[in-house]
């Protein structure tokens, strides 16, 4: 019976870089090595260029090359200074012969998802204060709004007595009160004289 493939197995990355690295060295051809560069890898920053650096890979332009299954490792001169270059495995882009261009290139690396922060619940704001100083409203209970609902009993007040205008006895007399001019009205007649004898006055 044939065995089942491992779900947890490995990238199988790692091995077709190996691969072809033998694959360049024998035959002839000078393995170059396109990395994605960020802060996980070792390499000259002053020769990267637009977050890339091709390196060159050959038997001799490095010193104790070792590619594991997780990064490649080795030592290289640039500018005649000797440098440490650790490339991890998953930011290599391609490896490629650079005489004819043949190789293989690599999705380049995904950046980790950054989880968003649940947003914490702001209270509700407060209301203004009234303006004024004055009273603020309450909540009512629903016993009291109801009683308060309820139409008071109406209060009958007396009826007001008519008011009594005097009536005029005759047409307003306009101007002075004297005797003097007419009015146009009819004069009220003097008293009668008591009938009987005069009395005279004796001296």
């Amino acid at each position: 019976m044939s065995e089942q493939p491992d779900p947890g197995a490995g990238s199988t990355k790692p091995y077709l870089l190996r691969a072809l690295y033998e694959w360049c060295c024998d035959n002839g051809f000078t393995p170059y090595l396109a990395v994605k560069v960020d802060d996980s890898v070792r390499v000259p920053r002053e020769h990267v260029r637009n977050g890339e650096i091709v390196l060159n890979i050959s038997f001799g332009a490095t010193s104790g090359l070792n590619m594991g299954n997780d990064d490649i490792r080795f030592k290289a001169r640039f500018g005649g200074v000797a440098r440490d270059i650790i490339v991890p495995v998953t930011h290599v882009t391609a490896i490629y012969a650079r005489e004819n261009g043949q190789g293989m290139a690599f999705p380049p690396p995904t950046a980790p998802a950054v989880e968003a922060e649940p947003r914490a619940e702001q209270p509700a704001p407060s209301p203004p204060p009234v303006a004024g100083g004055g009273a603020r409203l309450h909540a009512v209970p629903a016993s009291a709004s109801e009683s308060a609902s309820e139409p008071p009993e109406t209060a009958h007040a007396p009826a007001s007595p008519e008011r009594i205008h005097p009536e005029r006895s005759g047409p307003a007399d306009d101007g002075d009160d004297g005797d003097d001019g007419d009015d146009g009205g009819e004069r009220p007649e003097p008293p009668p004289r008591p009938s009987g004898p005069h009395l005279k006055r004796v001296k």
